[in-house]
């Protein structure tokens, strides 16, 4: 499956110089979530400040690579089709991202998913999910 389609997107986040750390670790399938010291929330996607509380006490944790479905569709007009789905992240936030290797078919509400990372042509990891055959958090 090709995740240019998101090529844009990640672009635009890779751009902020702030958050490089974050795409560096991408580099190493370490994908990093914001956890905020004041409230105690982790939160999705990356920003430097908690939209729960707007502090930017946060502390950077490595994501377990954990989940599980909460809604998953199919793109099936673009030119190559592909799952696009909000996961549960075990941390807690939920996260819009791809499914890979699978058909629709074979995804129900709340089965287990592992975090994997998908190439993309402009040199970063793409943060997304398979089927896991352990079950989720």
């Amino acid at each position: 499956m090709s995740n240019e389609h998101f090529t844009l997107h990640t672009q635009a986040l890779a751009a902020n110089p702030d958050l490089a750390f974050f795409w560096e670790a991408t580099k190493k399938e370490v994908m990093l979530l914001p956890h905020c010291a004041d409230c105690g929330k982790t939160h999705w996607y990356p920003r430097l400040f908690c939209p729960f509380c707007f502090s930017s006490k946060l502390e950077w944790r490595e994501a377990s690579g954990k989940a599980k479905i909460y809604a998953a569709t199919m793109l099936s007009k673009a030119a190559e089709p592909y799952i696009v789905a909000y996961v549960e992240l075990a941390e807690g936030p939920l996260m819009l991202t791809n499914i890979v290797d699978c058909k629709l078919d074979d995804l129900q509400i709340g089965a287990p998913l592992t975090l994997t990372f998908s190439p993309m042509s402009s040199g970063h990891f793409l943060p997304v999910f398979r089927l896991s055959d352990t079950p989720a958090a």
